[in-house]
């Protein structure tokens, strides 16, 4: 292929993701913003938003327990991270999909388990009520998954034999970690804090129900104006000062992972993980492995334990309760299930053909271009569930109404999954050595067999993880599908929500069964892609 039909392929492939983030991201998200700040009677703007003492201190409280969330998570499970990257043992795809489940939780129900662990009648017998600790700690909870899956799928990649190299040169363990191991993987941990990062700025189901509204988010505050106080103007304001320090954020890490990128020599799974052989491995691996089960099992047996738990004593009528029709929902519990698989699997195609599209764009870019694309297609993670919600029940009626289509939800979850796949393939990307593919294309491969033939089986693995994940988020997503959801269409996470907000110990009994039931389908469903992972390795 000549050098314009390359230029040519590239441009149409990077107008793909451009154009899908372009319609359904940034134009719903104008057209909010602008009906807000124009609606009669706005008299808010920006200005008057920063200059509010009490909005200040949200702004305040939101950046630095989002830095303190980060730090905390980064530190929690880097550990986790090094023991399923670096050791293979029986049970780890098991356990790889049990660390993934916290991550899809909705909030509500995370709320609800952590008041029952850290309120007043908790076991551990402290009450961490409205305090900034607790909202930390759900943080780390949810979090977890995200270091130890996009750090571990990098440490899991590295090629053991340059550390080997290093060590037969005199270099101990900790100078082979500062010099080798940790350049290496710093990319993948700075893309795993960027996300972290945004789930934490943008907090609103954690901070609601632990905070109490004594601790509050811009995101909550978002959330209070246009609901509770009907005031659009005040809410598109504290959107567009959420956008512009999301915006800055995301910008200086996308400069950062650009000159932070790396080559470096891939290894397959059963060449870069070994055996636990010394007592000193297993002593570590036990060690790490029940730190995780105390940190995510706590909470998430909690809700198990509250959906067995009946008026009559143990039993499981809570999950008998699902398959009858209900007024809350105006059908059986039990079809939201079907309902969240058959919108996960679409978004998460969706999410890894417009990510993968996104990561080797901004792998070929410019300096200057390729940051740009990174910031847009990170934003919708920084982007207020309330605001895009509206935005797409305003903006997506024409030249096709979408409003009432099926394939809206899947495309809104795809939104929130893409960065996902980009974060977990573009350092991958990033780190293939241009020697192979100067070789393939030596060769006479055209652009589009080295893509398949060096750059795809390469990045494969991350792409499956980035799918993963994407099809964790579908299953919990919750913020943007309670505004465009049909009420006869219920997902998992909005039948779990109306039922936690019905009064009565029966439906919150249903509502913690109905959880349950999320956990195991997504575990389940994470499980099939490890085991996919697994049996279609290859060696480079």
């Amino acid at each position: 292929m000549t050098d314009s039909g390359s230029q040519w392929l590239r441009w149409s492939l990077s107008a793909i993701p451009i154009a899908f983030l372009g319609y359904f991201f940034v134009y719903p998200l104008a057209t909010i913003l602008v009906t807000g700040f124009t609606s009669a009677g706005s008299s808010v703007d920006v200005l008057d938003v920063l200059t509010r003492p009490s909005l200040r201190r949200i702004a305040w409280f939101t950046l630095w327990q989002a830095v303190a969330s980060t730090l905390l998570t980064v530190a929690i499970a880097l550990p986790g991270a090094y023991v399923l990257g670096r050791y293979s043992f029986r049970g780890k795809s098991l356990v790889k999909a049990a660390v993934t489940v916290p991550f899809i939780m909705p909030t509500v129900v995370v709320g609800g388990a952590f008041l029952t662990v850290l309120g007043p009648n908790g076991p551990l017998g402290i009450d961490l009520r409205r305090t900034v600790w607790a909202i930390l700690i759900a943080h780390v909870f949810f979090n977890y998954a995200v270091v130890v899956r996009t750090v571990g799928a990098a440490w899991e990649r590295l090629d053991p034999t340059l550390a080997q190299a290093a060590a037969s040169l005199g270099a101990d363990r900790w100078r082979v970690f500062r010099h080798i191991t940790l350049p290496l993987i710093l990319p993948a941990i700075a893309s795993a804090a960027s996300i972290v990062f945004l789930f934490s700025f943008t907090s609103f189901g954690v901070v609601l129900i632990l905070g109490d509204l004594v601790h509050s988010t811009i995101e909550v505050e978002i959330w209070r104006q246009a609901t509770n106080l009907l005031n659009l103007p005040a809410a598109a304001a504290l959107a567009v000062v959420q956008l512009v320090g999301i915006t800055t954020i995301l910008w200086f890490y996308a400069r950062y992972q650009a000159q932070r990128a790396t080559q470096s020599r891939v290894a397959s799974v059963q060449r870069a993980t070994v055996r636990p052989i010394t007592g000193r491995q297993r002593a570590f691996i036990t060690v790490n492995l029940l730190a995780m089960a105390a940190l995510l099992g706590t909470p998430l047996a909690a809700v198990v334990v509250r959906s067995i738990s009946t008026s009559d004593g143990w039993g499981l009528n809570n999950y008998a309760a699902l398959r009858r029709p209900s007024g809350t929902l105006f059908v059986p519990a039990a079809e939201a299930i079907g309902n969240s698989v058959r919108i996960a699997v679409p978004a998460t195609l969706f999410a890894v053909i417009v990510g993968m599209l996104a990561a080797w764009t901004i792998g070929k870019a410019r300096a200057r271009s390729g940051p740009s694309l990174d910031v847009l297609i990170m934003l919708p993670l920084g982007t207020s569930a309330v605001t895009l919600g509206f935005g797409f029940l305003l903006a997506l009626d024409s030249p096709i109404d979408l409003r009432t289509s099926f394939w809206l939800l899947p495309i809104a979850h795809a939104l929130v999954a893409i960065p996902f796949v980009v974060r977990t393939s573009l350092p991958v990307l990033r780190s293939i050595q241009p020697r192979l593919r100067e070789a393939a294309a030596v060769l006479g491969a055209a652009p589009r067999r080295v893509w398949r033939e060096v750059d795809l089986p390469i990045v494969r693995r991350a792409l499956l993880v980035g799918g993963a994940f994407g099809f964790a988020v579908s299953m919990g997503e919750f913020g943007a599908t309670s505004f465009i959801a049909r009420p006869d269409v219920p997902t998992l996470p909005i039948a779990i929500y109306r039922l936690l907000t019905r009064p009565g110990s029966a439906t919150f009994g249903q509502a913690m069964a109905l959880s349950t039931v999320l956990m195991a389908v997504t575990a389940a469903g994470i499980l099939v892609v490890e085991r996919f992972r697994g049996s279609t390795a290859q060696e480079f």
